[in-house]
């Protein structure tokens, strides 16, 4: 068109020709006479401006998180780092809007597509105690002395109730971390673990073919229930799997490595302490910490040891506009008042028979105790708690 027009060819003359307006063949001729040869290329749809651009400070800001996540050894995805932007700086960012930041400053490390989420049978205990999930893995100190390191793991809440480091597993050690984190925690109502010879003699033939380990032994005496995943197949211990990698990641990041088992066990100690209650944890409801949710749920018993009578159960809310939340007991829904400070909190209804505790369900934090009243439908904040 600029050559046509060029050529003594009228604007009007060359839009018909061409099909375009003549407007259009005017813009042409006036970039050609402020560019050049430059006006036949391509020009960016970029505006010029971009007034909802993501600011600056908060681009570095998360940059920033993400370099000191990883610098710690810690999980820095783009979920982790919104839920540091939300409850640490009161910035809400979308996944989507972190990934491209991460993506424009290169510290994003493409990888191939992976099999969807929606091809996984997930399970997850319904309360804490009910099930333990229980493994051990390798750890090499400073002067590549091998050690082993087990840990009993809570599989409604994902709480680390034990971690310790040995020279060697052995049925024993199993047993002792076992009744360790027992007597701390309560004893739960099933375990799970895969068929190592320290957890279960199962599959064993020859001289320990109908044989119990002491584990199987204990649980058996316990009327605890004993679970073992499927040979190679370990995708059904998957949680502990997990913590192995989030563990040892952790222990690659701290500048002074452990020369000793003793040194060991304080850095396994500090990660409890970091795993439980500090990490946001993706897996768990508003990414709670596993202490919380641990915390605020009705802890399940071995079956010898349960009542029959009673009637446990835990029901999640949220608090309404008029603070308060509902109930169905005695077949009535009841109406717990909370407060209205608390409005929009979520938050967990621990229940055994009439007895109520209700609990801010990301921080655990007791927030009422009650027994209701069965003849009234509104149980007011002013009764005797």
């Amino acid at each position: 068109m600029i050559t046509a027009v060029l050529s003594g060819l009228s604007q009007s003359e060359a839009a018909r020709r061409y099909g375009v307006s003549q407007g259009w063949v005017s813009k042409l001729l006036a970039r050609y006479r402020l560019e050049g040869e430059a006006a036949f290329e391509p020009k960016s749809r970029r505006p010029k401006t971009s007034p909802n651009a993501m600011p600056p400070e908060i681009t570095d800001l998360v940059v920033g998180i993400r370099r000191r996540l990883i610098g710690a050894g810690l999980d820095a995805g783009a979920e982790t780092i919104g839920w540091h932007l939300q409850h640490t700086h009161g910035v809400a960012v979308s996944r989507a809007t972190i990934n491209r930041i991460l993506t424009r400053a290169g510290l994003v490390t493409p990888e191939p597509a992976k099999r969807p989420k929606s091809s996984y049978v997930r399970f997850e205990a319904a309360q804490p105690n009910e099930c333990w999930q229980s493994d051990f893995t390798h750890c090499r100190l400073a002067d590549g002395t091998d050690t082993e390191v087990i840990a009993w793991l809570d599989d409604h809440s994902r709480c680390l109730l034990h971690l310790t480091a040995h020279p060697r597993i052995t049925a024993g050690i199993v047993a002792e971390a076992f009744h360790a984190a027992a007597a701390e925690h309560g004893y739960p109502a099933s375990t799970l673990t895969d068929n190592g010879m320290v957890y279960t003699v199962r599959l064993a033939g020859g001289k320990n073919a109908g044989g119990r380990t002491i584990l199987e032994h204990e649980l058996r005496r316990l009327g605890i229930v004993q679970k073992n995943g499927r040979p190679n197949h370990p995708t059904t211990q998957g949680k502990i799997e997990r913590l192995w990698q989030t563990l040892k990641k952790w222990l690659k990041a701290q500048p002074d490595q452990p020369d000793t088992i003793g040194q060991l066990q304080a850095l396994l100690d500090e990660f409890a302490i970091e795993y439980n209650t500090r990490r946001p944890h993706r897996s768990l409801p508003r990414r709670a910490t596993p202490a919380a949710i641990y915390a605020t749920g009705i802890k399940t018993a071995p079956a010898a040891d349960r009542s029959t009578d009673a009637h446990d159960r835990v029901r999640e809310d949220r608090v309404d506009k008029s603070g308060t939340v509902t109930l169905r007991v005695h077949g009535k829904l009841r109406h717990i008042g909370i407060g209205r400070p608390h409005t929009g909190t979520h938050v967990k209804l621990l229940v055994h028979d009439l007895d109520i505790t209700v609990v801010n369900a990301t921080t655990g934090q007791i927030l009422r105790e009650l027994t209701i009243d069965t003849t009234r439908d509104y149980q007011p904040r002013g009764q005797k708690q």
